[in-house]
């Protein structure tokens, strides 16, 4: 897949804990254009991630001409697991999960004993599948993928990560999912 230097993209982050964590998508074209910003709540420590991630890119007036979506991690508002590759076929949109190191495997393990379906969200997160190291001129970053093929996810990576290791639209998305949790206790 040729990627052009303005491709369109959905990054999700979410907020900090609450019983309801703000779950922020941005579109853009390439690193510098914010086209979008998207907004939604999921469960802390719930099951509807997945749900609410594919709601989120299909409502979207940008979606038909999104290419990929950016992740920032698999577990959002604690251990509410993203099923990548559910994702991938409802949104028909490449998955592209983006890590600043690699997850510490045990400790996850050892989390999920504390919370209800624990076998269910360990399925889910080992979906995911393998990790790939991508060096950006800032760091390195982890990736896991689905829909898409290593060497056009690192071109997406290159293309966007223009102001750290991690993708603009992600950066942003996190940036602004911070300042509405944060904002909205004032």
């Amino acid at each position: 897949m040729p990627i052009k230097p303005e491709i369109r993209t959905i990054a999700i982050d979410d907020g900090p804990l609450s019983d309801k964590v703000v779950l922020i998508g941005t579109i853009f074209r390439g690193a510098d254009w914010l086209e979008g910003v998207l907004r939604s709540e999921i469960a802390k420590d719930g099951m509807d991630a997945t749900e609410k991630m594919v709601a989120l890119a299909k409502e979207s007036k940008h979606y038909d001409q999104s290419r990929a979506i950016l992740l920032d991690g698999v577990t959002y508002a604690g251990f509410n697991a993203v099923d990548i590759v559910a994702l991938n076929e409802q949104t028909k949109l490449p998955i592209i999960v983006v890590m600043r190191s690699p997850p510490d495997i045990e400790k996850i393990r050892e989390a999920l004993t504390n919370l209800d379906r624990q076998e269910d969200r360990w399925r889910v997160i080992q979906k995911a599948g393998k990790i790939f190291e991508v060096s950006t001129s800032h760091g390195s970053v982890f990736i896991q993928l689905r829909g898409i093929d290593l060497s056009t996810a690192r071109e997406i990576v290159h293309l966007t990560a223009i102001h750290s290791r991690i993708p603009e639209p992600l950066r942003v998305a996190h940036l602004i999912a911070s300042g509405i949790a944060t904002t909205s206790k004032v």
